[in-house]
């Protein structure tokens, strides 16, 4: 029997959820040769809709997609004698069939997921039960997929909890499908010409099947009448694959509601950089990362040592990582263990609590998987680097709901500037996910981090541009140098009562330890070159501890459909800064001399000790409305309650200068309405309207407490879906502001006012996708208008330092699919980014540039190669500036990374 596409299909059918695997062929087959073929009468009771499903494809061309869901009513689900029957395993020895694709075909009431094959060799299918799984070895057949040789998705729906495919050896893929209240019963319909393999969860108030692989003495499970589902339905329903499987196209995200929303009925900008993407430009950092996503550049690194990045103009230093705030202090996030980066644009404290207007970068990590799987990884490459990595997964024990996921990396490498030392960093990341029972589940990780690079101010302006100096020169001390120690863990709970109601419960503590060593670059004189410097040895520590509480209901209001999420959040962060600072002698930009010795910490003269906490209360509410099948309503709210204080002293040449203890409280409500129509199902049409806030600092001539300040922003765009939702477009045209800036009060200058203004708006577009078989593209451009528009001290008009007017980004990969060369891979890049404003003063500017990445790789069983080239024209460009003229940040010149990595 040959066949040219595998298909899975999910859909319910009255209390139950059906998963559906159809190999389809190219040849003729009729309802009498199905019915002549089954095995025994209680089988030849096939519905004539599964019947009129399989001859539909008849007349169908190999090219075109199999028939739809909505063609599909209902399969018969009392064929469970079949499951000890397995079909027998016989090995066709004239080759392996190549299963290249799984794609996600949406439906008019649900999704197909097509397993495509590149030969039509005989396909036949062994099964066998274990615990709550049902498990079908199709020999004779490997995975060969662009986003990996394998493919999972966790709890696709109720009484699912999750389907798997892998190579389980050399010759034979798995398909798994693991039940969450018992083991799915299943229906085959057989022929020479084709096979159906319909799954069904156990009806929780039936007995589960025995089977010649379940022992006799395993009771039948049962449970209360009162757990079955209330609103039983013969819809198709949507099957979410999300992770690794996805490629270059995401199709969910919880960063947008803190629920699962297809990206469609999002009334905001979202952009997700998958795995895959990560994986194909060899990103190690989020900087090289999000250079994928339109609106974003780099912010203050602080010497190279932190992520930041402005977003729409407003920088953001706090990184989330699932959900929960990072600490606001020097660390570079590893890119190991991510499944992937959700990037929400403009303010979003409804669920995030106090932050800048641009948006909000959020870290996905990877999860434990139910079946093994081992790849280990060598990259090596320019400037010394070599960096190895593993990524461990699999289960614990036999009954496969005690799982595990160990994520470790190693980086060396010298860098590209003439430092002594280079970076040194090793990263560790292990997970362990525990399913207590059918409705709880409970996660564990821990990461830990401990990173040694250069601390690098990066070069100086003069004049309106940047100095004519080497870009590899360094204008502190060769030895300067930069330490972080990283430790965090948490838990993330869930519990489900019912279908309908979820309550979910996560903490996360963190604790960062960092030293700063170094000759830090103060004044220039542009005449003569001379650049003054301050000696700095600076010891911090900083403490966090988050805790989130949130209660997902699902109900409905006549024909109106709710998702109703209530929660609350307390988040504590504590640093204790120890600054010692004295006078260092200059250095000439143009001929510098690094003859001089480094006083100790206990030489310093001038000290400084501050200590600062502050404790958020967050309380927020949030409906997600189905007014209609294609209208969607998003309200939501937050209260939020902040306190803050900072005390510490200063000592300068051995005297005690000053003592100071600062204490305020601020509370702010922070509101969200938006709204998605969705003329056609692959086109929504959005609007929305939201609104951040974040503590100001001081206080005015009368004592009273500045304002918060406020982030506003308007925002209307188009989502689109192309290529049978392979491809995804996002247009957003946004109007931001941020108010209640300080700025200096004009009646007493020891004072400030809240009343400044700054503006950003434009026009953003991101492509994500699949064009064709093999080829796949992530681009992305943005229009940004970014100055101040009130302030007592700027001047109106002045553009916001960092964000060029003009950006784009395009990169896109082609794995050859059939041949000889099958395997066989390249990826081109294109970054370019506008001038831009080096400060607010707007007292020099940097240039525009365009970067150029390349790559090749070789794709074969389950070993991959490559090499990726960054920079290849070797384009002499400014990363960032960090807003001064003292920190002007070179970009890395050309680099070429060798990668071979395996996975078993």
């Amino acid at each position: 029997m040959k066949f040219k596409k595998l298909v899975l299909s999910l859909f319910l059918t009255g209390s139950s959820a059906v998963l559906t695997i159809i190999l389809v062929n190219a040849q003729e087959v009729t309802a009498t040769q199905v019915q002549q073929s089954l095995p025994s009468p209680d089988t030849k009771a096939v519905s004539n809709q599964a019947l009129r499903l399989l001859t539909a494809t008849q007349s169908d061309e190999l090219t075109k997609e199999i028939v739809q869901l909505s063609q599909v009513k209902r399969l018969i689900t009392d064929a469970q004698m079949l499951v000890q029957s397995p079909v027998p395993a016989n090995t066709d020895s004239s080759g392996l069939i190549q299963v290249t694709g799984i794609k996600v075909n949406p439906t008019e009431k649900g999704v197909e997921v097509l397993l495509e094959t590149t030969q039509g060799e005989k396909l036949q299918i062994s099964t066998k039960n274990e615990g709550n799984a049902y498990i079908a070895d199709i020999p004779n057949a490997q995975l060969r997929l662009s986003t990996g040789d394998t493919f999972s998705s966790p709890k696709p729906v109720e009484g699912i909890a999750e389907v798997t495919a892998i190579n389980i050896d050399a010759n034979t893929i798995r398909v798994t499908v693991r039940g969450e209240t018992g083991l799915p019963t299943v229906e085959l319909f057989d022929s020479d010409q084709g096979l159906i393999f319909a799954f069904t969860k156990v009806a929780v108030s039936a007995q589960q099947p025995e089977t010649q692989q379940q022992p006799e003495e395993n009771p039948p499970t049962s449970k209360p009448p009162s757990d079955q589902p209330s609103a039983p339905t013969d819809q198709p329903i949507e099957l979410v694959v999300t992770g690794e499987q996805d490629g270059y196209n995401a199709t969910n995200v919880t960063t947008a509601t803190k629920t699962d929303t297809p990206l469609r009925d999002i009334p905001q900008s979202i952009q997700v950089v998958p795995r895959q993407v990560i994986e194909d430009q060899k990103s190690t950092n989020l900087t090289d990362a999000l250079r994928n996503v339109s609106g974003i550049t780099e912010g203050n690194t602080f010497g190279g040592s932190r992520d930041a990045f402005n977003i729409r103009g407003f920088e953001q230093r706090n990184i989330f990582r699932n959900g929960f705030r990072g600490n606001t202090n020097s660390i570079i996030r590893d890119t190991a263990n991510l499944e992937r980066i959700e990037v929400l644009k403009g303010p979003a404290s409804v669920l995030f609590g106090t932050l800048e207007p641009g948006g909000v970068v959020n870290l996905v990590t990877k999860v434990p998987l139910a079946e093994p799987l081992y790849s280990a990884e060598l990259e090596a490459g320019s400037f010394g680097l070599v960096r190895p990595s593993i990524d461990l997964t699999g289960p614990l024990n036999s009954e496969k709901n005690l799982l595990y996921r160990f994520n470790a990396a190693y980086e060396n490498s010298d860098g590209f500037r003439n430092f002594d030392q280079g970076i040194n960093r090793f990263f560790t990341s292990p997970v362990v996910s525990w399913k207590i029972s059918d409705r709880t589940d409970l996660t564990l990780d821990l990461q830990y981090l401990d990173d040694t690079r250069p601390f690098d101010r990066g070069i100086v302006a003069i004049g309106r541009g940047v100095a004519n100096i080497p870009y590899d020169r360094v204008l502190g001390q060769p030895d300067d140098i930069h330490t972080s120690k990283d430790f965090s863990t948490s838990y993330q709970l869930e519990h489900r009562f019912s279908e309908n109601l979820t309550l979910r419960s996560a903490f996360q503590f963190s604790n960062t330890d960092e030293a700063v060593i170094t000759a830090a670059p103060r004044d220039l004189d542009e005449t003569t070159g001379e650049l003054s410097r301050v000696w700095t040895d600076n010891r911090v520590n900083t403490k966090s501890y988050s805790l989130q509480t949130n209660l997902i209901g699902k109900f409905s209001t006549g024909s109106i459909k709710h998702t109703l999420l209530v929660g609350v959040d307390l988040n504590r962060e504590t640093q204790d800064n120890a600054n010692f600072e004295d006078s260092a002698p200059s250095i000439n930009i143009f001929n510098p001399d690094y003859g001089v010795s480094r006083p100790r910490r206990d030489e310093l003269g001038d000290k400084f000790f501050d200590n600062y906490k502050t404790d958020i209360l967050g309380v927020y509410l949030q409906d997600q409305i189905t007014l209609a099948d294609n209208v969607k309503l998003l309200l939501g709210g937050r209260y939020d309650i902040v306190d803050q204080k900072n005390f510490g002293n200063e000592i300068v040449n051995g005297v005690e200068d000053s003592n100071f203890d600062n204490r305020q409280q601020v509370d702010a409500f922070t509101p969200r309405i938006g709204i998605v129509y969705q003329p056609i199902k692959p086109l929504s049409l959005y609007g929305s309207f939201s609104q951040s806030f974040a503590p100001n600092s001081g206080s005015t001539s009368s004592g009273s407490l500045l304002e918060p300040q406020r982030g506003t922003q308007y925002e209307v765009g188009i989502r689109g879906e192309f290529f049978d939702s392979k491809l995804s477009t996002n247009l957003a045209a946004y109007y931001l502001t941020k108010s209640n800036i300080p700025t200096l009060d004009p009646d007493n200058d020891n004072f400030s006012i809240a009343i400044g203004e700054q503006r950003t708006q434009g026009i953003e577009l991101d492509v994500t996708g699949e064009i064709l078989p093999g080829l796949n593209v992530i681009a992305s451009y943005a229009y940004t208008d970014a100055k101040v528009t009130k302030d007592n001290t700027l001047i109106e008009g002045n553009q916001l330092f960092g964000t060029p007017r003009n950006a784009a980004s395009f990169w896109t990969t082609y794995q050859i699919q059939r041949g000889n060369l099958q395997g066989l891979g390249f990826g081109l890049g294109l970054f370019f980014v506008g001038d831009r404003q080096g400060d607010l003063d707007n007292s020099f500017q940097v240039s525009s540039y365009v970067r150029t990445d390349a790559s090749v790789f070789y794709r074969r069983d389950n070993w991959r190669a490559g090499i990726n080239i960054k920079n290849l024209l070797d384009t002499d460009y400014i990363e960032s500036t960090n807003g001064v003229r003292n920190r002007v940040i070179p970009g890395l010149p050309f680099t070429v990374l060798g990668t071979i990595s395996v996975e078993f």
